[in-house]
């Protein structure tokens, strides 16, 4: 006999944020347009973004079923959020996990930013970062003397390991190629590839090789130089391998992709910067926010006193697809 009409169907916490984020979804959609309009706080642009958010909700879940085993609705779960997150930042999870765990629910509750009850995420400071610093357990078991030309080749592009692993050999541009991609961009309409394009245009007129780097971090594409002493080699192995074919068809998962990924900038920052003595504090750069600061920038915390040049920053930033600098100084340039 099948189930009873009148026995009403609930469903279970899981599946209660699974329907939930799945209506936030907007595949297709621009986020650089919906940011305009000031309309992307309650919809999800990237399907990396959304199996984030679902694995730290899931955490959540889990947690609130031991502490709070009466909660049987998402809505209700709510009034716990700010408990669950302190008690992560009492395990002492780095702040960058805890972080990412608060804006997954701030995004599935569409929690303000100005909100006075949301949860206060402790600072992150670049004398924490442990990802790719020093020995780790993993480089026991990958040789560096047999994967010399991967490492050369992540530390020419700036990868990370998603894109590598999908990269083809027809994702190699020389400058006119970038150029006719933009033409035709503009005439397709397509903002994403046109905005990559005049960024690799513009941001580097002395380059001549560039890589794509299709679906990045949250679903963008981004187009960045090939730099450094391994270039020749990096170009040569993209034009052996057919448009179609994979260049690299393993990628030992104890490879330090990100690792090299740091290399990457730290050498892009060192062909770009310009001697510190020869910059004017006074003297004002526009930033990717579109605010005017100095071109000198000063480093704080582990690093007070420390003086860069803003505008090697931001190249770098773009390069790695990021559009904050300081990103780029705390989570990447590195032994300066």
């Amino acid at each position: 006999m099948g189930k009873s009409k009148s026995r009403k169907y609930k469903k279970t916490l899981h599946q209660q944020a699974y329907s939930h984020l799945q209506k936030m979804m907007a595949l297709g959609e621009s986020k650089e347009e919906a940011k305009k309009e000031g309309k992307t706080g309650d919809k999800i642009y990237s399907p990396e973004t959304y199996k984030v958010y679902m694995k730290h909700i899931n955490y959540f879940i889990r947690w609130i079923r031991k502490a709070h085993p009466e909660i049987t609705s998402m809505k209700t779960a709510r009034r716990y959020v700010n408990e669950w997150l302190q008690t992560r930042v009492d395990k002492e999870l780095s702040a960058w996990t805890v972080q990412a765990e608060a804006a997954a629910l701030n995004k599935y509750y569409g929690i303000a930013r100005d909100d006075p009850k949301r949860f206060q995420c402790p600072s992150r400071k670049r004398v924490d970062i442990k990802r790719s610093r020093g020995e780790k357990v993993r480089d026991k078991h990958f040789s560096k003397q047999a994967n010399e030309e991967l490492i050369h080749f992540c530390q020419a592009c700036g990868f990370r390991r998603k894109v590598l692993e999908h990269l083809r050999g027809d994702d190699l541009y020389d400058r006119a190629r970038v150029e006719q991609k933009l033409k035709d961009a503009r005439e397709a309409g397509d903002i994403a590839m046109i905005h990559a394009c005049e960024d690799a245009l513009t941001f580097f007129p002395d380059q001549d090789y560039f890589m794509i780097h299709r679906r990045d971090k949250g679903g963008k594409t981004r187009i960045s130089p090939i730099v450094g002493p391994h270039k020749q080699d990096v170009i040569r192995r993209m034009q052996n391998t057919g448009p179609d074919e994979l260049v690299w068809r393993y990628v030992n998962k104890n490879c330090d992709v990100h690792g090299y990924r740091a290399d990457y900038a730290t050498y892009l920052y060192k062909q770009y910067a310009r001697p510190i003595e020869k910059l004017d504090y006074n003297h004002k750069f526009m930033c990717a926010d579109g605010k005017m600061r100095s071109e000198i920038y000063i480093c704080r915390s582990d690093e007070s006193g420390k003086k860069l040049d803003r505008r090697a920053v931001r190249l770098v930033s773009v390069a790695l697809g990021h559009n904050r600098e300081d990103t780029a100084i705390t989570s990447y340039i590195r032994n300066l």
